[in-house]
């Protein structure tokens, strides 16, 4: 499957995950490092916390993008929120893996909403896209 880019994002990272890692468009700059868990000082950003937040951010992007799809759907409220828990571990077929569990709060909404526009932003969601049937996601509207 090819796609036609609407918009490229670029990122350059130096050093692994003990580097340093920028967005020239943003001037984003960050310093990694390895969290503890994997045998570092944690005194940086990772991949897997970078993950999060641009998982969370598209996520809601994504329900917001799915309620003018479908006129069934109630309206995301403006305070909504989404968590992204990035986990990474030992993958049994060797290396490493991902998990991932989205946390959605959509105050206003009754739960069974709520799971609706999740349900629908997680088929449209570029992340979900990308991982679907390679990494363990959950979701849970709290």
């Amino acid at each position: 499957m090819s796609i036609s880019p609407l918009y490229t994002a670029q990122g350059t990272a130096t050093g692994g995950r003990n580097g340093r890692a920028t967005v020239t468009e943003s001037g984003l700059d960050l310093v990694l490092a390895a969290p503890p868990a994997l045998g570092g000082d944690g005194k940086g950003s990772n991949p897997e916390q970078l993950f999060a937040a641009g998982y969370s951010a598209c996520f809601i992007g994504a329900m917001q993008f799915a309620t003018t799809q479908d006129a069934s759907l109630a309206k995301v409220p403006a305070d909504v929120s989404v968590t992204a828990n990035v986990g990474i571990g030992p993958n049994p077929e060797g290396g490493f893996g991902l998990s991932v569990a989205l946390l959605v709060t959509m105050p206003g909404l009754d739960v069974a909403q709520a799971e609706r526009i999740v349900d629908a932003a997680h088929k449209i969601c570029p992340y979900s896209n990308a991982i679907r049937s390679n990494v363990e996601v959950t979701t849970e509207v709290l």
